[in-house]
């Protein structure tokens, strides 16, 4: 149905008194889409099958969620206040449920709730603890965890004050955005100069809170379902590529393979206390950084993520049907889904990136979300899974490394252990190496045979053509805290539009092992993969 100004309804609403309407996520962009559009579609789903007449609200005719038999009654229309409002006012349901569409309808909630509303699952107020930066800082420093220190800005003035105390890098994280809009690491007082032009004029973004960046530190996800009592881990989710990346644009691993067992229940310990403190109910969203074993809080949101998919299909459970339950009151017990489930094969989530299909687009990926899809690959083999992921992205490949193969690397830190280890790894697959004179000396220091090697001794050299006028396979940069960021993103911009691949991960160079792997060999169907999950269960 289709809402117009005029005098006569014919929307002809049901005298049923068991309605629950599903605010969806929107227009289709880039930071809200499919992956939020699935949450919505099992929500309704399992509320038919308890017998609630479904209402759905969405304006996106390309989602699943507007089909017409998806839901009992389907609104295309915004998701605005007044529009909504109109659809809850004919419809009169005994609740909303804003945890499925992401960003947009969770902001919705706390207009919603001056209304008198009744929102399902975690109170509007906690909601507002969560999205509220200063509320949340104190919540947090109440339960005495650790984050990288921190300020809050409500003014351009502070932003500048606050930039100084807490000392560069920082990240820029306005309140209630979607998709990572507006975040931004910056590196100096002129990049902080050029952001806060952009949004002095956006006073909705305020209060902005203002994070040491931590760099080299690694990303971890954690989707939950808290029903008051009890915790589900629906999943913890690791990132290939270090901290600042935004989730949506992650390479991302599940379950982890680089974290102990130690810190691995230190985060689930972390993850519950947070719940019990926002008093969720329904899902939950952590974002912690890890850096030499310390763990950080970066964010909380109180609904569905993106990752939310990605681990249903990894595990073959619907974890938006068990917190959809725990929303209308049924506990974890009830649904006897209390045991986290960690599959006996990884997944990895590869996204795919429109930008051949705007030249001339910035294309450095960091908080702000860039990316347009994603596709999964399975492998007991954690860099096989990597490399079926590489190969289902559609990006052009050779895996057969027995061919000449070339490599570039640019070493300016004082990291000599891992750059010994890749140059081992590389000289293995009989690579051509290109390196510069700092990383031959350091090979001549430790025994290794440089005559294979071609030396770059240009100290000035410009980066960007060099890798344009030469056809390498793989690069890596060992850069350190006083290279320039310029080039850094001459290096990544050319790396992403020559389809040249690259690792940003030192510790254990994901991508160049996955790409010694073949990703056709191995194949088994989600349903074979499933099964070995319930076998070990058993």
């Amino acid at each position: 149905m289709y809402s117009t100004y005029g005098e006569e309804c014919e929307s002809a609403p049901s005298q049923n008194k068991n309605k629950i309407l599903v605010l969806g996520s929107g227009p289709n962009r880039i930071g809200q889409g499919i992956e939020f559009d699935y949450c919505c579609v099992q929500a309704l789903i399992v509320l038919k099958e308890y017998k609630y007449e479904t209402i759905m609200v969405n304006c996106n005719p390309e989602t699943v969620s507007t089909d017409y038999d998806v839901a009992n009654r389907l609104y295309f229309e915004p998701i605005t206040l007044e529009d909504v409002l109109e659809i809850i006012k004919i419809e009169n349901p005994i609740g909303i449920i804003v945890q499925c569409g992401g960003q947009t309808p969770l902001k919705l909630s706390f207009e919603l709730n001056s209304f008198n509303i009744p929102i399902l699952g975690t109170p509007v107020k906690y909601i507002n603890f969560a999205e509220n930066r200063e509320k949340f800082k104190k919540i947090i420093h109440g339960l005495n965890l650790k984050q990288p220190k921190n300020a809050i800005s409500k003014t351009v003035e502070s932003v500048f004050e606050n930039a100084n105390a807490i000392g560069y890098p920082i990240i820029a994280r306005p309140s209630y955005v979607l998709g990572g809009s507006l975040m931004k690491i910056i590196y100096n007082k002129s990049d902080l100069a050029k952001y806060c032009f952009n949004i002095k004029n956006i006073p909705q973004y305020f209060p902005i809170l203002l994070d040491a960046f931590l760099e080299h530190a690694i990303e971890i996800d954690v989707d939950a379902i808290f029903d008051g009592k009890n915790i589900l881990i629906c999943g913890i989710v690791e990132h290939i590529e270090y901290a600042g990346i935004h989730s949506g644009d992650s390479t991302s691993i599940f379950p982890t393979y680089t974290l102990s067992e130690k810190i691995k229940n230190k985060i689930k310990n972390q993850t519950k206390k947070i719940a019990i403190a926002l008093k969720i109910k329904g899902f939950i969203n952590i974002q912690f950084a890890i850096k030499n074993t310390e763990i950080y809080l970066i964010e909380v949101n109180p609904r569905a993520s993106r990752n939310i998919p990605f681990i249903s299909k990894a595990t073959g459970i619907s974890f938006t049907k068990i917190s959809t339950l725990v929303m209308i009151g049924k506990s974890l017990l009830d649904q006897q889904q209390t045991q986290e489930i960690s599959p006996p094969y990884f997944s990895v989530k590869e996204v795919t990136l429109p930008f051949h299909k705007f030249p001339g687009c910035s294309i450095i990926l960091g908080p702000e979300m860039r990316s347009t899809g994603e596709v999964m690959g399975i492998s007991k083999c954690m860099f096989q899974a990597l490399s079926k992921a590489i190969l289902s992205s559609q990006i052009e490949i050779n895996y057969q490394f027995s061919s000449t193969r070339r490599a570039f690397l640019l070493f300016l830190s004082k990291d000599k252990k891992n750059l010994l280890k890749i140059v081992r790894y590389l000289l293995k697959y009989h690579f051509i190496l290109d390196m510069n004179e700092r990383a031959i000396a350091v090979l001549v220091q430790y025994g290794i045979d440089t005559k294979s090697i071609n030396k770059i001794y240009k100290k000035n050299i410009n980066l960007k053509e060099h890798i344009i006028n030469n056809k390498y396979d793989y690069i890596a940069i060992f850069d350190h805290k006083n290279i320039s960021q310029r080039t850094k993103k001459h290096f990544w911009s050319i790396a992403l539009k020559k389809k040249i691949y690259s690792d940003r991960n030192f510790k254990c160079f994901p991508i160049i092992k996955a790409l010694g792997t073949d990703p056709i060999k191995n194949i088994i169907s989600l349903q074979e993969a499933h099964k070995q999950i319930e076998f070990k269960k058993k």
